[in-house]
């Protein structure tokens, strides 16, 4: 198995070529920042429990936490574990107390259901080994030196805050 590496989702900033949205994680205790390139909806979910909207009917992902809840599981973790052809998998735990299931899931929807359950958000060593800039830049950028420039261009004021 493994080794999990603990991380923050830092915010979610607009692709400037694709404009599409991209979520950023960081590893506690390492330097690289993992980007993750997710659909408008599962960012307008992160952005809402990220900002503590409050929405007057259950989105999905909140639907999905009572569902969980109501069957007397909770969230235990998730793990954003596989990355193959530049698409990212992850694992949904849930348990209660009895028994755990994982179950298969995509790691923005993932992510939206950890912070609306508080739980705590890892990836794989093998996405984080295995994520590789140069892959990114073919599909969204004319070269490599384009992402890096756009990476180290990045600030703390673009990830915005999160409270734990």
């Amino acid at each position: 198995m493994s080794e999990q590496i603990e991380v923050t989702l830092m915010g979610l900033i607009l692709d400037p070529i694709s404009k599409t949205p991209v979520m950023l994680l960081k590893p506690e205790k390492l330097e690289k920042i993992i980007p993750i390139w997710i659909g408008i909806s599962e960012a307008n979910s992160i952005t809402i429990e990220l900002e503590k909207i409050t929405s007057p009917r259950p989105m999905t992902h909140d639907l999905l936490n009572s569902v969980i809840k109501n069957l007397e599981y909770k969230v235990e973790k998730v793990i954003i574990n596989e990355i193959l052809d530049n698409t990212y998998y992850a694992k949904l735990y849930i348990g209660n107390g009895r028994e755990s299931k994982i179950l298969d899931c995509r790691p923005s929807d993932a992510v939206a259901i950890a912070l609306k359950s508080r739980t705590k958000i890892y990836i794989s060593d093998q996405v984080y080994n295995n994520f590789d800039v140069s892959g990114i830049s073919h599909e969204f950028f004319d070269s490599e030196d384009k992402v890096e420039n756009w990476f180290n261009s990045l600030s703390k004021e673009d990830f915005g805050e999160i409270e734990h």
